[in-house]
């Protein structure tokens, strides 16, 4: 797989973005610089957006609320969070009214009320189900609950699995992070409701009506893999958490089919990347392997030279210009490459 190349915006060519929010559309308490105008052209040119999270602290009134603060304009209806996938994987499972112990936030507690399952905070209870989803207030105690309830037997279900979450301040323990307390003190591994999983993306497809979906995020192993996953064409932005370093060393199932700054790139059209015997190209840029390491050659745009060497790397194994794996070409001994780009 290389990067792909559109000569149209993305805007005009995919019916529907589906777009994460963390370190896509805000970071923070901030937007994301490029993103209200982004989104208000790619809507303009007649794609549809809807905002789909793995964030489950919020529900989906409040995030729009908060969207239309920071100048993206959202209804409640635009907004896919991952406690309504877990929320509804509860309601499949189990009839309504049932206790379910919510270690998380208000959005899990809402969405379980919406499915018809009854929020309950204590292992007493005897919940049939423990849903766990990122919250910047969790405690101990409801930790505590959780663990207690799991190993009596509840079903284990986590929002997602995002090891951090950025923040203003920076990379901060995510959902994923917090749900290894409770896997690891039981035993019991969660099921998944959020991205990567399929229910989160599919639920934004519905909402949409999309029928060729472009999937935006700043992660590889949850938005890309995603739309990986549901043979969807994914933008990875490097607004968020993403390094050029982790994007060159992407297993298959993790590399998106575009590459952007940030979500400006939904309204521009896209460099094709190509190989031959000589090396991998784009734009301005050539990379090349030799002596078991890449190395760049040209000038112009930093981020066709970023794609050139995705190109080069992830063909590394059976292309002309193979000679080392990708993890060696982006070594600290093997790595000049990024850092002629400024990485």
């Amino acid at each position: 797989m290389t990067l792909l190349g559109s000569a149209r915006p993305l805007d005009t060519v995919y019916d529907a973005a589906l777009l994460d929010l963390d370190g896509v559309v805000y970071i923070g308490p901030k937007a994301v610089p490029a993103a209200p105008e982004a989104i208000d052209k790619a809507r303009a040119s007649g794609m549809r957006v809807a905002f789909v999270t793995n964030n489950a602290s919020r529900t989906p009134a409040a995030i729009a609320e908060r969207l239309t603060v920071l100048g993206v304009h959202a209804k409640p209806g635009d907004v896919v969070t991952s406690a309504e996938a877990a929320a509804r994987m509860v309601a499949e499972r189990f009839p309504a009214g049932s206790p379910v112990l919510v270690v998380g936030d208000t959005g899990l507690r809402v969405a379980l009320r919406r499915q018809g399952m009854r929020p309950v905070s204590v292992a007493a209870e005897r919940p049939v189900a423990v849903v766990q989803g990122y919250s910047p207030r969790l405690g101990y105690d409801s930790i505590i609950e959780g663990t207690l309830a799991v190993s009596q037997g509840a079903l284990f279900i986590a929002s997602n699995t995002d090891a951090t979450a950025p923040m203003e301040r920076g990379l901060l323990p995510g959902n994923g992070s917090f749900s290894r307390v409770i896997a690891n003190a039981t035993g019991e591994e969660p099921l998944v409701a959020g991205k990567p999983m399929r229910p989160l993306h599919e639920e934004g497809v519905v909402r949409t009506g999309a029928t060729d979906p472009l999937v935006v995020g700043d992660r590889l192993d949850t938005d890309i893999e995603g739309a990986c996953a549901r043979g969807a064409a994914g933008m990875l932005v490097l607004s968020g958490v993403t390094t050029p370093a982790e994007l060159i060393t992407a297993p298959p199932h993790r590399r998106p089919s575009y590459l952007a700054w940030d979500l400006g790139g939904l309204n521009l059209p896209h460099p094709e990347t190509h190989l031959d015997a000589s090396g991998a190209h784009c734009g301005g840029w050539t990379a090349t392997v030799r002596a078991g390491r890449i190395e760049l050659t040209g000038d112009g745009d930093r981020l066709d030279g970023l794609r050139a060497l995705c190109s080069a790397a992830w063909h590394i194994p059976t292309s002309p210009i193979g000679g080392a794996s990708p993890a060696e070409a982006t070594s600290p001994v093997h790595g000049p490459a990024l850092a002629q780009l400024g990485w």
